[in-house]
């Protein structure tokens, strides 16, 4: 689920974006004609022996970064506030101290691996939070453009937009619950000297749905650490869409990820993973920021 977090951040931002923009066309105008009126009665004056611009914007340049320092606190407490009224999901705890897998998760970094070994073969799972910006992104894109086209409207049109803002700010807790973040999964399947299968999947309300799956010789092609191996990677026959197979095959595929832990608790897991993690890692960078600013 998209987090009521990410939904609060955004809409303010995205609302105070429509009106902002007939602020800017009105403004433009009058400063226009302002522009226009005074320049005739200005007169050109003789250069100061000495300036104080200087040390003007020396001091704008502090009041912007008290200005700024101020903001990110805000922001700090309202990041704190939410982690201590968010408790951890069941899900996590659930599946870290049940599941058979063990998780690498470095803070400062996007991707979380998650490792096992199962028999003779070792199995990693491995997703990302930077999906959780690109499905916030989508929607965001989709305003941008609609308001980069926007020109001056009568009050009636304002109105009327600012009604549909009103509503829209409305919707935001019931799309939070209908909101489903489709979560990336690569899973490869190695086993020593004799290659590796890679799957391709989708994390998403509760289920897991597999995409492609691709055979490679050497295990190193599967996980494409390097721009080489990654290079090489595209040179391998993909096979057909895993959706394409005889449904069977699907069936009894599904089946083998099953018994190697791609589970249902592992769909439930990673969302509720990547949300604490994303919200854990722009509190860490919220702070680094104000640090920077403040030394």
């Amino acid at each position: 689920m998209m987090s009521l977090r990410t939904l609060a951040r955004a809409a303010p931002r995205a609302i105070s974006r429509a009106s902002s923009v007939q602020t800017v066309s009105r403004a433009a105008s009058s400063n226009l004609l302002k522009s226009t009126r005074t320049t005739a009665f200005l007169r050109p004056q003789q250069a100061s022996a000495f300036s104080t611009t200087v040390f003007r914007r020396a001091a704008a340049e502090s009041e912007t970064d008290e200005e700024l320092s101020s903001k990110l606190a805000s922001e700090i407490e309202f990041e704190e506030d939410v982690k201590d009224n968010e408790p951890q999901p069941a899900s996590i705890k659930d599946f870290l101290d049940n599941g058979p897998f063990e998780i690498k998760d470095i803070p400062g970094k996007e991707e979380v691996v998650l490792t096992r070994n199962f028999g003779n073969e070792k199995i990693t799972v491995t997703f990302s939070i930077a999906d959780l910006q690109t499905f916030d992104q989508e929607g965001m894109y989709d305003d941008d453009a609609a308001l980069s086209d926007e020109d001056v409207r009568s009050p009636e049109q304002q109105s009327s937009r600012d009604s549909a803002a009103e509503a829209e700010e409305d919707d935001l807790n019931d799309a939070a619950e209908e909101a489903s973040v489709p979560c990336r999964l690569n899973i490869v399947v190695e086993k020593a000297n004799n290659g590796a299968l890679a799957i391709e999947a989708i994390a998403q309300d509760g289920a897991i749905v597999v995409e492609n799956l691709f055979y490679y010789k050497d295990a190193k092609l599967a996980h494409a650490a390097s721009a080489e191996a990654s290079h090489d990677a595209q040179d391998v026959y993909p096979g057909p869409p895993f959706g394409s197979l005889d449904e069977d095959l699907q069936i009894l595929m599904e089946r083998y990820l099953e018994e190697r832990g791609i589970t249902q608790a592992l769909a439930v897991f990673v969302p509720d993973y990547m949300d604490m993690k994303e919200q854990k890692e722009y509190l860490a960078w919220l702070n680094n920021v104000k640090g920077f600013i403040d030394a």
